[in-house]
């Protein structure tokens, strides 16, 4: 984590886990945004005396690590539902949270009305699946059509993680940095520090500022899958053509070709 992003959440006011899981978004929109670390900068300056900040553990840290492990098919189903704009897809991933330990098998779906629903297991490791029970897990998901069976992991991501929550505690927005991966088929890997990934999480019933403040500094939406921009960047064999203008936005923002 860079040590001015540091300073600056030190000054602001901290909320706990158990105060953040009270913020109930029963109208709930999610909207993602990319940016450089220049303009998180300028955000956590904006929103020093409006918003508070997650502080999960004793020892005051107010960010946290994450590493996803994503699966898929040899033959990429998954991806390619994504590239290919079907509107209903899935993923099926291993999430570890580093500063607490846990380990979590996840399905996430989208339908086609847009909504995503996550269930999820808790599983010692990616190496212990089958005797946690994910594979049946999976099986008893709701028009899961893939097999654990029929799948391997493929792309595993690194990240740090910032979470504020309004003084209002009508939306959330969680700011992701350090973004790494690694292809567990190609062995490719890739790094995007200076990507900072935003998703404001807000109450769409209730007027919220944050838009705003985005757009006054020329931070604006972004669809952004971790998932598919890490396959793309690591594995050359796979279909790329309708990522190519994300990825030269992503490009610009870190200051290098990718596409």
């Amino acid at each position: 984590m860079d040590g001015r992003f540091l300073l600056q959440l030190k000054e602001l006011a901290p909320i706990s886990l158990k105060e953040m899981d009270s913020v109930s978004l029963m109208n709930r929109k999610d909207t993602k945004y990319l940016a450089t670390c220049n303009q998180l900068e300028s955000l956590l300056d904006v929103v020093r005396d409006k918003y508070m900040v997650l502080v999960k553990t004793s020892d005051d840290n107010r960010f946290s690590e994450y590493i996803t492990t994503y699966f898929d098919t040899p033959e990429r189903d998954m991806y390619i539902a994504h590239h290919n704009k079907r509107l209903t897809r899935q993923k099926v991933r291993v999430r570890e949270y580093l500063d607490s330990g846990d380990v979590f098998f996840e399905v996430k779906r989208k339908n086609n009305h847009g909504k995503t629903k996550k269930k999820r297991i808790p599983v010692a490791g990616v190496d212990t699946l089958y005797e946690d029970g994910a594979d049946r897990f999976l099986d008893g998901v709701a028009l899961m059509p893939i097999p654990l069976k029929n799948m391997e992991p493929y792309v595993r991501n690194h990240f740090e993680r910032i979470t504020l929550v309004n003084n209002q505690k009508s939306e959330r927005l969680t700011i992701d940095t350090g973004l790494s991966f690694q292809n567990l088929v190609t062995g490719n890997k890739f790094d995007l520090t200076g990507l900072v990934v935003i998703e404001v999480k807000r109450d769409g019933l209730c007027y919220s500022p944050i838009v705003d403040i985005l757009r006054e500094l020329r931070i604006k939406p972004s669809g952004f899958s971790k998932y598919c921009i890490g396959a793309a960047l690591t594995d050359m064999s796979i279909k790329r053509n309708n990522f190519k203008m994300k990825l030269r936005k992503v490009g610009k923002l870190v200051d290098r070709k990718l596409d």
